[in-house]
């Protein structure tokens, strides 16, 4: 498995940007062991960055790498719908029957 590449885009230090990058780093480590590199791009600060990529909303995460390219808006606070758009199947399900 290659490595993840993932960049989320925030606003500022509000609770909801906090909780968006607090969520997406227990998911990572919990999920992707030493496997990933995480960017957190505040928009107010780089407003060109938000631009190239076309940033409408915030919180945004992008995974650029491995492909296809994904986005996922909101808090990240769903950790299972996260796992389904970064395309990860969770490590920590056990194999229940």
């Amino acid at each position: 498995m290659g490595k993840y590449l993932l960049k989320l885009y925030v606003t500022g230090k509000t609770a909801k940007s906090e909780r968006a990058i607090s969520n997406l780093r227990q998911i990572c480590e919990e999920e992707l062991n030493d496997q990933y590199d995480m960017i957190v791009i505040d928009v107010l600060e780089r407003p060109q960055l938000a631009e190239e990529e076309k940033i409408l909303a915030t919180p945004t995460l992008i995974k650029q790498l491995p492909p296809p390219l994904r986005r996922i808006i909101g808090d990240l606070s769903d950790k299972e719908k996260v796992l389904l758009g970064l395309d990860l199947q969770p490590f920590s399900v056990s194999s229940k029957k």
